[in-house]
């Protein structure tokens, strides 16, 4: 009956049932709260949603927020081409296509358990795998991200959680095949989510640095392709931002408009109330210069901010900081005001799942794991961009599945050495009584 009880638990499959009907039922719960004619005008309404609504309606790739305003770069043509697609089937800004998005998105998240599984198998066996399965599918921020965010943020949890699974597959091939698959893997996420491709160099490198044991120049040869692929996945998207915009683009626009957000006049040390940047003012701005005037723009001023304030700055990235992995830049202040139970849920969660990552880096390296630098290498790097910009809850969403990894392997390794001592002790103790007869 054990037996058959753990080999339940530990099916992928249950889990992924668990997760999506999780995901459903939230997202059934929280679609009776608003009225059938504004839910989903309002879910669609930015830049996603306008920008698919553009494909759909035949004029490409452009208005990013709902104004006819041109070609734009200002995200990676994937999702937005995917929500394009369910537009042209479901109708545009419809009921139907909301759901169809939603339920498309729970996909996404529910894959992240099988990738994430996989992973935790070949890192530290069945019982990591199978904890880190769980924790994804109840996780509260994973079960309502497909609902809240109608964006590319699910997608790019299952694209994290794949390349790792993919990285650690990768290290023990010697086949062409499977290097140049991953460099397509790479490149459809590139395409999808470039914040990922801050990665990049270190899982390959990581890998490529493992098949260099076994194959030498080779596995030198086979990265050098698999980074190849990636780049080439991406030329004609470049070239097309080239053609459009005369200058060199490679991914997206909004960079400089990001960094202007988390650098700007409102927090210099005399700025004034009303704030005297706000979202509708830099749209208008947006409308009138267009994209890459506009963009020119806020990177001058940001950068012209965080020269004059240095000592500002350093402060932000701390603020930064602690809202990436908690949620909220008082995070304490918000959980003792909050008014919602799922917000106080939430900062929990993130907390929690922040310090358990920690420790289950630690965990890795007093094992001297040889999986410590991929690992680790997703907390480590992925974040600061974030930290420089500006953070979000939804910003952290691609790298939670190996956060949750990493708590599993903190949490394998809590309970052995606590079911290790018992037995020292009585080890021990039998010592000394034979010493005692001695």
């Amino acid at each position: 009956m054990k037996r058959l009880f753990l080999k339940t638990t530990a099916s992928v499959w249950l889990i992924f049932l668990v997760a999506l009907g999780a995901r459903l039922g939230f997202a059934w719960n929280e679609q009776r709260k608003f009225p059938h004619d504004v839910l989903a005008v309002a879910m669609f309404s930015q830049e996603t949603g306008s920008i698919a609504k553009a494909l759909a309606m035949g004029k490409g790739f452009s208005s990013p927020f709902g104004k006819d305003t041109g070609p734009t770069a200002w995200l990676t043509p994937v999702y937005p081409l995917l929500v394009a697609g369910i537009f042209r089937v479901f109708g545009i800004f419809t009921r139907a296509s909301f759901f169809a998005v939603v339920f498309l998105n729970a996909l996404f998240s529910c894959g992240v358990c099988v990738a994430i599984f996989h992973a935790g198998k070949r890192i530290s066996g069945l019982g990591v795998a199978s904890g880190a399965a769980w924790l994804w599918a109840i996780f509260p921020n994973a079960v309502m991200m497909p609902f809240e965010w109608v964006w590319d943020t699910s997608l790019a949890a299952l694209l994290g959680a794949t390349l790792l699974w993919a990285t650690l597959e990768l290290a023990e091939s010697t086949r062409w095949r499977d290097w140049c698959a991953y460099g397509l893997l790479w490149g459809f996420t590139l395409m999808t989510n470039p914040s990922l491709g801050s990665l990049l160099p270190f899982l390959l490198g990581w890998a490529a640095y493992r098949a260099w044991h076994e194959t030498k120049w080779r596995a030198m040869k086979s990265a050098l392709a698999a980074a190849g692929i990636a780049i080439l996945c991406c030329v004609p998207w470049t070239v097309r931002n080239y053609t459009v915009f005369h200058r060199l683009i490679p991914l997206r626009s909004n960079l400089p408009l990001e960094l202007y957000i988390g650098s700007n006049e409102n927090y210099a040390p005399r700025a004034v109330w009303p704030p005297k940047i706000t979202k509708e003012r830099e749209l208008v701005r947006y409308f009138h210069m267009g994209e890459v005037p506009f963009m020119d723009e806020e990177k001058r001023k940001a950068l012209a901010f965080m020269r004059a304030h240095p000592g500002i700055e350093v402060k932000l990235i701390a603020e930064r900081f602690v809202a990436f992995w908690t949620g909220l830049v008082n995070p304490w202040q918000a959980f003792l005001t909050a008014d919602s139970l799922l917000v106080r849920v939430l900062l929990i969660c993130s907390t929690t799942a922040a310090l358990g990552g920690l420790l289950g880096i630690a965990a890795l390296l007093w094992k001297r794991s040889p999986y410590l630098f991929p690992l680790a290498a997703y907390p480590v790097v992925y974040p600061w961009l974030y930290y420089v910009t500006h953070s979000n809850l939804r910003y952290r969403h691609p790298i939670d599945p190996v956060v949750l990894l990493l708590v599993a392997i903190a949490a394998a390794s809590v309970l052995q050495r606590s079911s290790e001592l018992p037995a020292k002790a009585g080890a021990l103790g039998l010592l000394e009584e034979r010493d005692g007869k001695s």
